[in-house]
């Protein structure tokens, strides 16, 4: 082979090399920041007026503040399977189940980064609960975890962990020129919580807006001011992150994502198909894609995180993600609707928490759209929130749970059959007359045309995603092995007769 010939080869090797040496880092780093159990609206860019969050509001105010974000699936573990996969809940087998087993065989985008050269690793809470080694995973799937430095925040917490410092660890860690993929996942605001740390940081109970499907009361206000706190406490953690990134010069290389998994802690909230539980922050802020300032209308679902990574990192789509990326809403320069076609999200929930008889789930599926938000429960006949024998433990014990509980034996039963009564098998609220979703609508005669509309456009995407609860083995779910604590079974519940519901009878 002639010299020159050889020359020109290894000038076009090189060249190839330097070519993928400098798209590898220009690719964009990821930071994708996740409250555990925060509402939409609590956040200062939303308007809320008794929690503070100034870099939330940064991000949003820098990049898009998005008004119609959901989780297809209100729990922690479901929602973050979803985030990772980009497939509903219903797709994802036994992860469907919070406390469940996440099978390997499911692609996450974590690894498939990792495997494009990706820094990836994490802090706090990454995908759990429940057991992703006996499903087939050698680390946490959302990465290699940073949890070593610890520092006790200001008020008692359910976390000690100091995010910020992980992350800067991680940050260290990194190889020479390689983009990074890093989840924080804040614990904040789950509970517990130490009672009236809102009030002794300086919070009035008069700022506090109680939603309509709670009481009005000082326990209530109070409560909901400890959560507030919770948040900042998150926030604050994020803009240290913020500040690390600049500070590098990596501020502007990164594509900023914050969000929560699922809705507040509250009665009727966290882990029901309801406005609140599934309608969630988010925020991006990506300058060399995103046009400052825009808020954004269009109907996005947590399945478009994973599809949306990975066109970032500009490696070919995943056919089995059921999401869409977000790429061309984030590119676009428009606010308001921006896509017509994203005009609705699809919800649902299986087995959130053990402790009806045979540990069985309380299967739903749902459909929001800008007006209503429609509801197909499939079991009536079961307590949304578990048994009154094992004291409804699906949903979180608090000062606001034990006040319900308490206004129920004095004989007021508004907020408690609101949260905890059993529901018909059809749900639907007009959102334009109640937007918490607190009154039930779907016996108006007015509106059976459309309650009819919205089951079959339901019922149609869950066909086409094959969803078991629509192809006659949606049992299948309840016999998921539940990995959580065995003291919140059915068979563990204290006593075994004599336990009376809400109305004074024999469940």
């Amino acid at each position: 082979m002639k010299l020159s010939t050889i020359l020109s080869l290894a000038a076009m090797l090189s060249m190839s090399v330097m070519a993928r040496a400098a798209e590898q880092v220009a690719r964009p780093n990821i930071l994708f920041c996740i409250a555990d159990d925060a509402s939409w609206s609590h956040w200062g860019a939303y308007g809320c007026k008794f929690v503070n969050t100034p870099n939330f509001d940064r991000v949003a105010r820098e990049g898009i503040l998005f008004n119609n974000a959901f989780t297809p699936l209100p729990k922690c573990s479901p929602s973050r399977a979803a985030i990772l996969t980009g497939r509903y809940p219903w797709q994802n087998e036994e992860a469907c189940d919070h406390n469940g087993i996440f099978p390997a065989k499911f692609k996450v985008y974590t690894s498939i980064l990792a495997d494009a050269g990706y820094h990836v690793g994490f802090t706090g809470k990454g995908w759990g609960p429940g057991d992703f080694l006996r499903g087939g995973f050698t680390q946490n799937p959302v990465g290699k975890q940073y949890n070593q430095l610890k520092n006790k925040p200001p008020t008692s917490g359910i976390a000690a962990i100091d995010y910020a410092a992980n992350f800067e660890a991680f940050l260290k860690n990194r190889p020479r020129g390689a983009p990074f993929c890093f989840w924080y996942g804040g614990h904040e605001p789950h509970r517990a919580y130490e009672a009236g740390s809102g009030l002794k940081a300086g919070k009035k109970l008069s700022d506090v807006t109680v939603p309509p499907y709670l009481p009005d009361d000082p326990i209530v206000r109070s409560d909901l001011l400890d959560y507030g706190l919770e948040i900042e406490w998150f926030d604050t953690h994020l803009g240290r992150m913020l500040k690390t990134l600049e500070a590098a010069g990596e501020l502007d290389k990164t594509i900023v994502i914050v969000t929560a998994d699922n809705g507040m802690p509250f009665p009727r909230v966290k882990g029901h198909i309801f406005e609140d539980a599934c309608h969630l922050p988010l925020a991006i802020r990506w300058p060399s894609a995103i046009k400052a300032g825009r808020v954004v209308d269009d109907f996005v679902s947590f399945v478009d995180f994973a599809p949306t990574f990975i066109e970032v990192a500009s490696l070919p789509s995943i056919a089995e993600m059921s999401g869409q990326s977000l790429i061309p809403l984030l590119k676009s320069a428009a606010s308001g609707q921006v896509d017509p076609k994203r005009d609705h999200v699809i919800l649902g929930r299986e087995r959130t928490d053990v402790g009806r008889p045979g540990d069985v789930g309380y299967p739903v599926r749902a459909i929001r759209t800008k007006d209503f938000f429609y509801v197909h429960n499939f079991a009536p006949d079961r307590w949304p929130c578990g048994n009154p024998e094992t004291n409804f433990q699906d949903t979180d014990d608090s000062p606001t749970k034990s006040l319900l509980l308490k206004q129920k034996e004095s004989g007021e039963y508004k907020f408690f059959d609101l949260a905890m009564s059993k529901r018909p098998a059809d749900e639907l609220y007009d959102l334009h007359a109640d937007p918490a979703s607190a009154v039930n609508v779907a016996d108006r005669a007015a509106l059976a045309a459309r309650k009819d509309q919205l089951w079959q456009q339901l019922k149609k995407q869950l066909e086409d995603q094959k969803d078991p609860r629509m192809l006659g083995n949606g049992e299948v779910f309840d016999h998921y092995e539940y990995v959580g604590s065995k003291s919140k079974s059915w068979d563990a519940r204290p006593g075994k007769d004599g336990a009376k519901d809400s109305k004074g009878e024999k469940p």
